[in-house]
């Protein structure tokens, strides 16, 4: 929430008046909303594996039904695919 609030200040700070500045700062804007955008996604996917947990089906693949791998949770807490259904979903 914190880091959220902070790129909103920066993202509506004034633009300087050089051209090379306001370059600059419409990169950084770009980096931040980017940012912004993947933060807010992160945070979606973590409530949907709060909501998994509470339904008593985290750990399962919610495009097959498997079991996920305990590594594969262990290094996204909340992956919503097994390894499988993820690869497959990012060839689509």
């Amino acid at each position: 929430a914190e880091r959220d609030r902070h790129l909103e200040d920066e993202l509506r700070a004034p633009v300087s008046r050089s051209f090379h500045e306001q370059s600059t700062e419409r990169e950084d804007d770009q980096v931040m909303e980017g940012e912004e955008e993947a933060a807010l996604a992160e945070m979606a996917a973590i409530r949907a594996a709060l909501t998994r947990i509470e339904e008593n089906v985290y750990g399962y693949c919610t495009r097959c039904g498997k079991a996920i791998a305990p590594a594969r949770l262990q290094a996204i807490p909340y992956a919503a695919f097994c390894i499988d259904c993820a690869s497959a979903v990012e060839r689509q």
